[in-house]
Protein backbone atom coordinates (compact mmCIF):
# COMPACT_ATOMS: atom_id res chain seq x y z
CA UNK A 1 0.00 0.00 0.00
CA UNK A 2 2.52 2.21 1.07
CA UNK A 3 4.85 2.11 -2.28
CA UNK A 4 1.33 1.84 -4.36
CA UNK A 5 1.44 5.87 -2.52
CA UNK A 6 4.46 6.72 -3.20
CA UNK A 7 4.21 5.84 -6.78
CA UNK A 8 0.88 7.66 -7.26
CA UNK A 9 2.92 10.38 -5.62
CA UNK A 10 5.59 10.49 -7.97
CA UNK A 11 3.08 10.27 -11.15
CA UNK A 12 0.71 13.28 -10.12
CA UNK A 13 4.21 15.28 -9.74
CA UNK A 14 5.99 14.21 -12.53
CA UNK A 15 2.53 15.09 -14.57
CA UNK A 16 2.29 18.16 -12.69
CA UNK A 17 1.60 21.53 -15.29
CA UNK A 18 4.59 24.25 -14.55
CA UNK A 19 4.50 27.47 -14.92
CA UNK A 20 7.62 29.28 -15.52
CA UNK A 21 7.64 32.83 -14.00
CA UNK A 22 9.82 33.16 -17.38
CA UNK A 23 7.21 33.51 -19.28
CA UNK A 24 5.17 35.82 -17.28
CA UNK A 25 7.75 38.48 -17.33
CA UNK A 26 10.08 37.18 -14.45
CA UNK A 27 13.24 37.76 -15.43
CA UNK A 28 16.50 37.82 -13.32
CA UNK A 29 17.68 40.98 -11.54
CA UNK A 30 14.50 42.44 -11.91
CA UNK A 31 11.22 42.43 -9.66
CA UNK A 32 9.55 39.21 -10.11
CA UNK A 33 6.53 40.33 -7.84
CA UNK A 34 4.07 40.41 -10.52
CA UNK A 35 5.14 37.52 -12.37
CA UNK A 36 4.92 35.17 -9.68
CA UNK A 37 1.32 36.20 -8.72
CA UNK A 38 0.33 35.75 -12.10
CA UNK A 39 1.88 32.15 -12.21
CA UNK A 40 0.32 31.37 -8.64
CA UNK A 41 -3.03 32.65 -9.75
CA UNK A 42 -3.25 30.41 -13.07
CA UNK A 43 -2.08 27.59 -11.32
CA UNK A 44 -3.99 27.84 -8.33
CA UNK A 45 -6.82 27.12 -10.77
CA UNK A 46 -6.01 24.02 -11.90
CA UNK A 47 -7.90 21.24 -10.88
CA UNK A 48 -5.05 18.66 -11.32
CA UNK A 49 -1.61 19.24 -9.20
CA UNK A 50 0.75 22.08 -10.57
CA UNK A 51 4.37 23.46 -10.10
CA UNK A 52 4.91 27.01 -10.09
CA UNK A 53 8.76 27.56 -10.97
CA UNK A 54 10.91 30.22 -10.22
CA UNK A 55 14.27 29.12 -12.62
CA UNK A 56 18.07 29.77 -11.23
CA UNK A 57 18.74 33.33 -10.83
CA UNK A 58 19.10 36.71 -8.68
CA UNK A 59 15.78 38.29 -8.65
CA UNK A 60 14.24 41.25 -6.85
CA UNK A 61 10.63 40.72 -4.76
CA UNK A 62 8.68 43.63 -3.27
CA UNK A 63 6.17 41.93 -0.39
CA UNK A 64 4.20 39.89 -1.88
CA UNK A 65 0.44 37.28 -1.25
CA UNK A 66 0.41 34.11 -2.32
CA UNK A 67 -3.20 33.43 -1.23
CA UNK A 68 -5.61 30.44 -2.00
CA UNK A 69 -7.54 28.33 -1.66
CA UNK A 70 -6.31 26.23 -4.70
CA UNK A 71 -8.57 23.92 -6.34
CA UNK A 72 -5.66 20.58 -6.74
CA UNK A 73 -1.87 20.54 -4.84
CA UNK A 74 0.40 23.16 -5.76
CA UNK A 75 4.25 23.21 -5.63
CA UNK A 76 6.53 26.54 -5.33
CA UNK A 77 9.84 25.46 -6.76
CA UNK A 78 12.60 28.13 -5.88
CA UNK A 79 15.91 27.51 -7.95
CA UNK A 80 17.36 30.93 -7.64
CA UNK A 81 18.22 33.69 -4.93
CA UNK A 82 15.10 36.26 -4.00
CA UNK A 83 16.48 39.17 -2.54
CA UNK A 84 14.07 41.87 -0.84
CA UNK A 85 13.48 45.27 -0.99
CA UNK A 86 15.17 47.67 1.64
CA UNK A 87 13.71 51.37 1.21
CA UNK A 88 10.05 52.38 2.12
CA UNK A 89 8.83 49.03 3.36
CA UNK A 90 5.64 49.26 5.10
CA UNK A 91 5.01 45.55 4.76
CA UNK A 92 4.56 43.77 7.83
CA UNK A 93 5.52 40.63 5.68
CA UNK A 94 7.77 40.22 2.89
CA UNK A 95 6.43 36.88 1.32
CA UNK A 96 2.92 35.48 2.99
CA UNK A 97 1.98 32.16 2.12
CA UNK A 98 -1.81 31.85 3.52
CA UNK A 99 -5.36 29.75 2.50
CA UNK A 100 -3.69 26.97 0.76
CA UNK A 101 -4.10 23.37 1.21
CA UNK A 102 -1.19 20.78 0.24
CA UNK A 103 1.38 23.70 -0.37
CA UNK A 104 4.76 22.60 -1.11
CA UNK A 105 7.72 25.18 -1.35
CA UNK A 106 11.35 23.69 -2.49
CA UNK A 107 13.78 23.40 -4.86
CA UNK A 108 17.14 24.90 -2.41
CA UNK A 109 16.69 28.23 -3.25
CA UNK A 110 17.34 31.20 -1.01
CA UNK A 111 15.02 34.22 0.42
CA UNK A 112 17.49 36.84 1.00
CA UNK A 113 16.07 39.61 3.69
CA UNK A 114 18.32 41.72 3.41
CA UNK A 115 18.02 42.71 7.14
CA UNK A 116 21.78 43.51 7.63
CA UNK A 117 20.99 46.67 5.82
CA UNK A 118 18.34 47.61 8.58
CA UNK A 119 19.57 45.70 11.74
CA UNK A 120 19.59 47.85 14.72
CA UNK A 121 18.88 50.99 12.92
CA UNK A 122 16.00 52.13 15.29
CA UNK A 123 15.70 52.84 18.97
CA UNK A 124 14.43 50.55 21.99
CA UNK A 125 17.59 48.30 22.48
CA UNK A 126 17.59 48.96 18.37
CA UNK A 127 14.55 46.38 18.20
CA UNK A 128 12.48 47.49 15.27
CA UNK A 129 8.96 46.13 15.65
CA UNK A 130 7.32 46.67 12.50
CA UNK A 131 10.12 45.20 9.91
CA UNK A 132 8.77 42.64 7.87
CA UNK A 133 9.10 38.91 8.58
CA UNK A 134 10.66 36.84 5.84
CA UNK A 135 8.06 34.37 5.30
CA UNK A 136 4.78 33.64 6.79
CA UNK A 137 2.52 30.75 6.73
CA UNK A 138 -0.98 31.64 7.48
CA UNK A 139 -3.96 29.29 7.69
CA UNK A 140 -1.74 26.35 5.62
CA UNK A 141 -2.81 22.77 5.97
CA UNK A 142 -1.21 19.83 4.66
CA UNK A 143 2.20 21.17 3.85
CA UNK A 144 5.71 20.49 3.35
CA UNK A 145 8.28 23.35 3.09
CA UNK A 146 11.99 21.64 1.89
CA UNK A 147 15.44 22.38 0.61
CA UNK A 148 14.86 26.58 1.13
CA UNK A 149 16.64 28.61 2.84
CA UNK A 150 16.02 32.18 4.67
CA UNK A 151 18.64 34.85 5.07
CA UNK A 152 19.28 37.78 7.00
CA UNK A 153 15.50 38.45 8.04
CA UNK A 154 14.72 42.03 8.94
CA UNK A 155 12.90 40.39 11.75
CA UNK A 156 11.54 36.90 12.63
CA UNK A 157 12.35 34.05 9.05
CA UNK A 158 9.35 32.28 9.52
CA UNK A 159 5.85 32.73 11.46
CA UNK A 160 3.34 29.74 11.27
CA UNK A 161 -0.35 31.09 12.47
CA UNK A 162 -3.60 28.51 12.17
CA UNK A 163 -1.83 26.14 10.56
CA UNK A 164 -2.40 22.30 10.69
CA UNK A 165 -0.05 19.45 9.68
CA UNK A 166 3.01 21.63 8.21
CA UNK A 167 6.18 20.04 7.82
CA UNK A 168 9.48 21.82 7.62
CA UNK A 169 12.40 19.35 6.43
CA UNK A 170 15.72 20.29 5.62
CA UNK A 171 15.06 23.71 5.90
CA UNK A 172 18.00 26.70 6.73
CA UNK A 173 17.86 29.11 8.23
CA UNK A 174 21.39 31.69 8.35
CA UNK A 175 21.38 35.21 10.20
CA UNK A 176 24.67 36.75 12.96
CA UNK A 177 24.49 36.10 16.14
CA UNK A 178 23.76 40.24 15.87
CA UNK A 179 20.51 39.86 14.30
CA UNK A 180 17.95 41.47 16.25
CA UNK A 181 14.70 39.46 17.25
CA UNK A 182 14.96 37.10 13.88
CA UNK A 183 13.36 34.17 15.44
CA UNK A 184 13.94 31.36 13.38
CA UNK A 185 10.93 29.66 13.11
CA UNK A 186 7.63 31.00 15.24
CA UNK A 187 4.52 28.84 15.48
CA UNK A 188 1.24 30.03 17.42
CA UNK A 189 -2.63 28.63 17.46
CA UNK A 190 -1.19 25.81 14.54
CA UNK A 191 -1.38 22.24 15.72
CA UNK A 192 0.93 19.57 13.97
CA UNK A 193 3.30 21.33 13.01
CA UNK A 194 7.15 19.69 12.52
CA UNK A 195 10.54 20.85 11.94
CA UNK A 196 12.99 18.08 11.02
CA UNK A 197 16.68 18.09 9.93
CA UNK A 198 16.96 21.53 9.67
CA UNK A 199 19.62 24.18 10.52
CA UNK A 200 19.29 27.26 12.65
CA UNK A 201 21.72 30.18 13.07
CA UNK A 202 20.07 33.19 13.96
CA UNK A 203 20.04 36.03 16.38
CA UNK A 204 16.98 35.16 18.76
CA UNK A 205 14.77 31.41 19.60
CA UNK A 206 16.02 29.07 17.01
CA UNK A 207 12.37 27.83 17.44
CA UNK A 208 9.58 29.90 19.16
CA UNK A 209 6.41 28.21 20.31
CA UNK A 210 3.55 30.24 21.59
CA UNK A 211 0.17 29.95 22.57
CA UNK A 212 -2.52 27.82 21.53
CA UNK A 213 0.59 25.77 19.79
CA UNK A 214 -0.43 21.54 19.91
CA UNK A 215 1.39 18.47 18.97
CA UNK A 216 4.87 20.32 18.19
CA UNK A 217 8.25 18.05 17.15
CA UNK A 218 11.51 19.21 16.68
CA UNK A 219 13.70 16.32 15.86
CA UNK A 220 17.06 16.48 14.29
CA UNK A 221 17.68 20.20 14.51
CA UNK A 222 21.11 22.42 14.82
CA UNK A 223 20.81 25.35 16.50
CA UNK A 224 23.19 28.16 16.87
CA UNK A 225 24.04 30.88 16.94
CA UNK A 226 20.61 32.27 18.74
CA UNK A 227 18.95 31.79 21.93
CA UNK A 228 17.85 28.11 21.81
CA UNK A 229 14.74 26.81 21.54
CA UNK A 230 11.68 27.90 23.87
CA UNK A 231 7.73 27.06 24.60
CA UNK A 232 6.78 30.74 25.53
CA UNK A 233 6.62 33.20 26.28
CA UNK A 234 2.98 32.91 27.64
CA UNK A 235 1.01 35.00 29.66
CA UNK A 236 1.26 38.13 28.32
CA UNK A 237 -1.99 38.67 26.68
CA UNK A 238 -5.13 37.67 27.85
CA UNK A 239 -7.22 34.50 26.45
CA UNK A 240 -4.38 33.43 25.16
CA UNK A 241 -4.88 29.00 24.30
CA UNK A 242 -3.34 26.54 25.87
CA UNK A 243 0.38 24.93 24.46
CA UNK A 244 -0.19 21.10 24.45
CA UNK A 245 2.38 18.24 23.29
CA UNK A 246 5.48 19.48 22.23
CA UNK A 247 8.65 17.10 21.68
CA UNK A 248 12.36 18.57 21.50
CA UNK A 249 14.48 15.46 20.52
CA UNK A 250 17.44 15.10 18.90
CA UNK A 251 18.97 17.80 18.90
CA UNK A 252 22.41 19.64 18.90
CA UNK A 253 22.20 23.43 20.34
CA UNK A 254 26.01 25.36 20.14
CA UNK A 255 27.03 28.46 21.34
CA UNK A 256 23.52 29.82 22.47
CA UNK A 257 22.12 32.03 24.99
CA UNK A 258 19.88 29.47 26.26
CA UNK A 259 19.80 26.01 25.43
CA UNK A 260 15.50 24.40 26.29
CA UNK A 261 13.10 27.18 27.71
CA UNK A 262 9.86 27.79 29.09
CA UNK A 263 9.15 31.07 29.62
CA UNK A 264 6.25 32.59 30.63
CA UNK A 265 5.51 36.69 32.15
CA UNK A 266 5.23 37.04 35.91
CA UNK A 267 1.75 38.63 36.78
CA UNK A 268 0.05 36.96 34.06
CA UNK A 269 -3.39 35.83 32.66
CA UNK A 270 -4.05 32.34 33.07
CA UNK A 271 -2.98 30.01 31.17
CA UNK A 272 -1.16 26.53 30.47
CA UNK A 273 1.14 24.28 29.34
CA UNK A 274 1.18 20.83 29.61
CA UNK A 275 2.97 17.72 27.76
CA UNK A 276 6.26 19.12 26.92
CA UNK A 277 9.30 16.80 26.54
CA UNK A 278 12.82 17.39 25.52
CA UNK A 279 15.02 14.48 25.59
CA UNK A 280 18.16 13.42 23.56
CA UNK A 281 19.93 16.93 23.18
CA UNK A 282 23.68 18.10 22.93
CA UNK A 283 24.77 21.14 24.52
CA UNK A 284 27.66 22.79 23.40
CA UNK A 285 28.62 25.85 25.47
CA UNK A 286 25.33 26.63 26.11
CA UNK A 287 23.96 29.36 28.74
CA UNK A 288 21.16 27.85 30.70
CA UNK A 289 20.82 24.43 28.88
CA UNK A 290 17.79 23.79 31.07
CA UNK A 291 15.66 26.22 31.87
CA UNK A 292 12.19 26.96 33.35
CA UNK A 293 11.53 30.65 33.86
CA UNK A 294 8.56 31.80 34.87
CA UNK A 295 9.45 35.04 35.83
CA UNK A 296 10.26 36.16 32.13
CA UNK A 297 10.61 39.80 32.03
CA UNK A 298 12.75 41.17 29.50
CA UNK A 299 13.60 45.02 29.81
CA UNK A 300 12.06 45.16 33.04
CA UNK A 301 8.30 45.89 31.63
CA UNK A 302 6.20 44.13 34.26
CA UNK A 303 5.48 43.59 37.39
CA UNK A 304 7.90 40.71 38.65
CA UNK A 305 6.75 40.95 42.52
CA UNK A 306 3.35 38.96 41.48
CA UNK A 307 3.18 35.16 40.27
CA UNK A 308 2.75 34.17 36.45
CA UNK A 309 -0.63 32.51 36.04
CA UNK A 310 0.46 30.31 33.37
CA UNK A 311 0.03 26.19 34.93
CA UNK A 312 3.06 24.16 33.95
CA UNK A 313 2.63 20.67 34.26
CA UNK A 314 3.68 17.32 32.82
CA UNK A 315 7.44 18.56 31.21
CA UNK A 316 10.99 16.33 31.29
CA UNK A 317 14.34 16.94 30.54
CA UNK A 318 16.02 13.31 29.35
CA UNK A 319 18.92 12.59 28.55
CA UNK A 320 20.70 15.98 27.71
CA UNK A 321 24.38 16.10 27.90
CA UNK A 322 27.23 18.57 26.92
CA UNK A 323 28.97 21.67 28.46
CA UNK A 324 27.37 25.06 30.01
CA UNK A 325 28.27 28.48 29.60
CA UNK A 326 26.73 29.63 32.79
CA UNK A 327 27.26 27.78 36.44
CA UNK A 328 24.05 27.16 36.62
CA UNK A 329 23.10 24.45 34.19
CA UNK A 330 19.43 23.73 35.32
CA UNK A 331 16.93 25.86 36.37
CA UNK A 332 13.54 25.50 37.27
CA UNK A 333 12.27 28.44 38.43
CA UNK A 334 8.50 27.88 38.66
CA UNK A 335 5.91 30.49 39.82
CA UNK A 336 4.84 31.17 43.29
CA UNK A 337 1.22 31.06 42.89
CA UNK A 338 0.81 28.33 40.69
CA UNK A 339 3.77 25.38 41.60
CA UNK A 340 4.79 23.50 38.42
CA UNK A 341 3.89 19.75 38.66
CA UNK A 342 4.85 16.46 37.55
CA UNK A 343 8.35 17.91 36.40
CA UNK A 344 10.93 14.98 35.50
CA UNK A 345 14.49 15.14 34.89
CA UNK A 346 16.29 12.17 34.11
CA UNK A 347 20.03 11.32 32.69
CA UNK A 348 21.60 14.59 32.89
CA UNK A 349 25.32 15.14 32.53
CA UNK A 350 25.87 19.32 31.84
CA UNK A 351 30.01 20.12 32.53
CA UNK A 352 30.55 24.34 32.95
CA UNK A 353 33.16 25.11 31.12
CA UNK A 354 33.62 28.91 33.40
CA UNK A 355 36.99 28.89 35.62
CA UNK A 356 35.42 30.34 38.39
CA UNK A 357 33.58 27.37 39.59
CA UNK A 358 34.26 23.98 39.50
CA UNK A 359 30.94 22.47 39.27
CA UNK A 360 27.72 23.40 37.22
CA UNK A 361 25.14 23.88 39.72
CA UNK A 362 21.01 23.65 39.70
CA UNK A 363 18.47 25.65 40.85
CA UNK A 364 14.78 25.60 41.45
CA UNK A 365 12.39 26.97 43.08
CA UNK A 366 8.27 25.76 43.28
CA UNK A 367 8.68 22.80 42.46
CA UNK A 368 9.49 19.39 43.04
CA UNK A 369 10.82 17.50 39.91
CA UNK A 370 10.98 13.77 40.01
CA UNK A 371 14.96 12.73 39.23
CA UNK A 372 15.90 9.44 37.63
CA UNK A 373 19.60 8.09 36.20
CA UNK A 374 22.74 10.05 36.01
CA UNK A 375 22.62 13.80 37.72
CA UNK A 376 25.11 15.60 36.60
CA UNK A 377 24.77 18.41 38.29
CA UNK A 378 23.31 17.36 41.58
CA UNK A 379 19.63 17.94 41.61
CA UNK A 380 18.19 20.45 43.87
CA UNK A 381 15.28 18.56 44.80
CA UNK A 382 13.75 22.02 46.41
CA UNK A 383 10.78 21.58 48.35
CA UNK A 384 7.70 23.78 47.28
CA UNK A 385 8.44 27.79 47.55
CA UNK A 386 12.86 26.98 48.33
CA UNK A 387 15.39 28.68 45.75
Amino acid sequence: MAAMFMMLMFVSIAEAQVFDIGKYGGKPNSNIAQALTSAFTEACALTTPSKVLVPKGTYNLSPVKISGPCKAPIEIQVHGTIIAQTENDPATTWVSFQYIDHLTLSGGGVFDGQGHKVWGKCGNNNYCKHLPINLAFNFITNGLVQDVTSKDSKQFHVNVLGSKELKFLRFKISAPEHSINTDGIHIGRSKGISVIDSRIETGDDCVSIGDDSQQITVTGVTCGPGHGISVGSLGKYQNEGPVIGVTVKNCTISNTMNGVRIKTWPASFPGTASDMHFEDIIMNNVGNPILIDQVYCPWNQCNAKLPSRVKISNVSFKNIRGTSSTPVAVKLACSSGIPCQGVEIANIDLTYTGKDAPNALSQCSHVQPKVSGRMNPPACNAPIGAT
